[in-house]
């Protein structure tokens, strides 16, 4: 069964050579993740979000779960999209998500929604500080940041060394390249691929430096710090997950990343997967240990399926190069609509009762990927009530 989605983060674009998000069949690290998300860290804030019924699991004598505060990890992913909605809602959704059994959290991270019409774009490191203290096991981070234009490098290790000291062993940093609504828009600024690809790579190599504590001078090509120390640093090391969506950047993924994000249906791309194991078995590590995360967009009651397939109209193919290189919101949303029908949006999104649900998850986790389910529907909670109650248990991991 074919598993498709369109990854919307930052992803490593190979200028449209196809980079995307692999993974090898074999599975990584998905112990690892569990136990990460099992972590213990900071303490709740109040009341739950738990909101309206799980959608109807169509009488198919499905085994379901309420949600509960202690139900069991899975190592499955749900996505928090601040292009879609506002801060304290993301925030309420992922304590509600972690207490339905969801072990892993991602933000996007934005300075403007992809499309007009998704109408937000809130500061996302904002919200990973209150998730830090509304959540107690689930691991969260970025899907993902670019440490490339908007954000100097050492303000991101400072940002997230700082989630690191509030919410111990449960933080990655996901980065990319970005695209031009963000990087150009808000800077003026963006480069071709391979500058782009340069600089997140030189990028890493500085958050890295300057996580060790040391008081480093730094003189790269694109980023220089004079005698700059990170004063509060986490005893638990952050790992730093790159987005991939062509073989250029799957290869640095695998070689200067510690895991690789990207969307569901890159996952079983021979070449993509290739040039990721390539690239960590060049930096010395065993390929089938890193974690990788894929993004799957889904749709849990048929109600909402065009009003969903309207807000991520450009999922389609969100590199096309005139979408990459449109700085404005309203343009690629015009230029989404014109250049594919509407049900091509949402054709190949699971739908419908659990058992297609679940066996679209259960596709990635044999596949060794940790799934990140995304939703469009404007009603999060249900979409998180009904994976608690009808998929998550019925899940072999």
């Amino acid at each position: 069964m074919a598993v498709d989605t369109g990854t919307h983060g930052h992803g490593e674009h190979d200028e449209h050579d196809g980079s995307g998000e692999g993974a090898a069949r074999r599975g990584p690290g998905r112990r690892g993740v569990v136990a990460a998300a099992a972590g213990a860290a900071a303490a709740a804030l109040g009341a739950t979000g738990a909101g309206t019924a799980a959608a109807d699991p169509r009488g198919r004598g499905w085994r379901g779960r309420p949600q509960r505060p202690d139900a069991p990890v899975a190592p499955v992913g749900f996505v928090l999209s601040h292009e879609q909605f506002r801060t304290q809602d993301l925030v309420r959704w992922g304590r509600q998500a972690e207490e339905a059994g969801f072990g892993l959290l991602w933000t996007s991270d934005h300075i403007q929604p992809w499309q007009d019409n998704q109408q937000h774009s809130m500061h996302p490191w904002i919200t990973q500080g209150l998730l830090s203290q509304a959540t107690q096991r689930a691991t969260f981070g970025t899907g993902v940041t670019c440490p490339t234009y908007r954000h100097h490098p050492s303000e991101v290790a400072q940002a997230f060394a700082s989630l690191g000291v509030l919410a111990p062993g449960r933080v990655f940093l996901g980065v990319g390249t970005g695209e031009a609504l963000n990087e150009q828009a808000s800077t003026g600024q963006f480069g071709p691929y391979e500058e782009r690809a340069a600089r997140l790579v030189e990028a890493v190599q500085l958050i890295r430096q300057l996580w060790t504590g040391e008081r480093t001078t730094f003189d790269g090509t694109y980023y220089q710090t004079v005698e700059f120390t990170l004063y509060d640093l986490p005893e638990t090391p952050i790992p730093i997950h790159m987005a991939a969506s062509g073989p250029r950047s799957a290869y640095n993924a695998g070689r200067y990343g510690d895991g690789w994000i990207g969307a569901a249906k890159d996952f079983s791309d021979p070449a993509l997967v290739a040039e990721f194991e390539r690239g960590a078995r060049d930096a010395g590590k065993d390929p089938a240990a890193l974690p990788k995360f894929g993004e799957l967009f889904v749709n849990v009651t048929e109600q909402d399926l065009e009003y969903a397939a309207s807000l991520w109209h450009f999922t389609v193919d969100p590199w096309d190069p005139s979408l990459l290189y449109e700085s404005n919101p309203v343009e690629i949303q015009r230029k989404a609509e014109e250049m594919w029908p509407l049900e091509q949006v949402y054709a190949e999104w699971p739908k419908g009762g659990p058992e297609n649900h679940v066996a679209a998850v259960q596709e990635l986790l044999d596949a060794g990927v940790t799934p990140f389910i995304h939703s469009g529907q404007p009603d999060q909670s249900a979409v998180i009530e009904f994976y608690g109650r009808y998929v998550l248990p019925n899940l072999r991991y």
